[in-house]
């Protein structure tokens, strides 16, 4: 009997953990009859009651797994981990709020069946904020466009993955993973399945701005060169521009030697706008240097504080 492994991560679920869990024990019970399962929380140090309802969900069925990390090590690591740590012959990962729908899970499987190695979800459409979903479109094109790697388009991180794809993830030793441009880059053939995202079936999003911008950050920086080659052409470009004005103004003050008095006005605004490019570009390189520097660390992917019925 194959064994299906099933990774859900968390922080501050506890109105999810509880429903998650039984929708997915229910779903194997009645739908997926000849699979074996194990269910594994990880858990990025909830400050509410999530922990609490884990271990009363763990002691009750002991296919029910979950790791307690130390610390908030972050979106993308925490679940990465979770991934290497299970047993199954595949893993399907999907997040605690319903927003990947669990009636997924079947279709995932039955591809996987068929010999796709990797099966991922596709929002095609979404119940969130149509103004966001149109913005995330857009970064999407915008990393499709210039990364070297074919990315893929709203797709975000809900799939199955199968044990051969899992150890090449293990041996990659990356101490900061995007398993969404991994997938794109390292993954096996796919099969990509649509669905509608749903809203969240409780609680609040954990996705700030800062959430949202460090994710597309960490995608520009490990797939595209886009940010250092905008930095080379637009200061070509200034030069340029700056060396036509400076002739421009040379030849208009010989020419126009006493009527001619630009006065300080065109030196400030072209020192303030070239000073705001030069800041800016300079934050967009120490995002590559803060990239670079995570990985030369080589720190570990998260530090566990508890594991239950492992």
């Amino acid at each position: 009997m194959k064994k299906i492994s099933i990774l859900i991560p968390c922080y501050n679920e506890e109105e999810n953990v509880g429903p998650m869990s039984e929708a997915i024990i229910t779903l194997f019970r009645d739908e997926l009859k000849n699979y074996d399962y194990e269910l594994l929380f990880i858990d990025n140090d909830s400050q509410d009651n999530t922990r609490l309802l884990l271990r009363e969900i763990c002691e009750k069925n002991k296919k029910v797994k979950a790791i307690f990390n130390a610390k908030n090590f972050g979106q993308f690591n925490s679940p990465f981990h979770g991934i290497l740590q299970t047993s199954g012959d595949c893993v399907i990962s999907m997040v605690c709020d319903f927003q990947d729908p669990i009636e997924l899970i079947p279709q995932y499987i039955r591809e996987w069946e068929k010999g796709y190695k990797i099966v991922i979800g596709i929002k095609t459409s979404s119940k969130e904020n149509p103004l966001m979903y149109r913005l995330r479109g857009l970064y999407y094109k915008f990393i499709k466009k210039f990364s070297d790697v074919e990315q893929i388009e709203h797709f975000t991180g809900s799939g199955l993955y199968d044990r051969a794809f899992v150890e090449v993830l293990r041996d990659l030793k990356d101490p900061t993973p995007f398993l969404r441009g991994i997938v794109a880059e390292l993954g096996f053939k796919r099969k990509e399945i649509p669905y509608e995202q749903p809203n969240r079936r409780a609680g609040k999003t954990h996705n700030t701005f800062y959430k949202l911008y460090d994710a597309a950050m960490l995608s520009i920086t490990s797939y595209t060169k886009i940010g250092l080659r905008m930095c080379t052409f637009f200061g070509i470009l200034s030069g340029g521009a700056s060396a036509v004005i400076g002739v421009v103004y040379l030849i208009w003050k010989l020419v126009c030697w006493d009527s001619f008095a630009p006065g300080m006005a065109p030196v400030l605004i072209g020192m303030f706008f070239l000073g705001a490019i030069q800041l800016f570009f300079i934050g967009f390189i120490g995002e590559y240097i803060l990239s670079i520097n995570q990985r030369v660390m080589n720190r570990p992917l998260v530090i566990e504080e508890e594991r239950i019925n492992f």
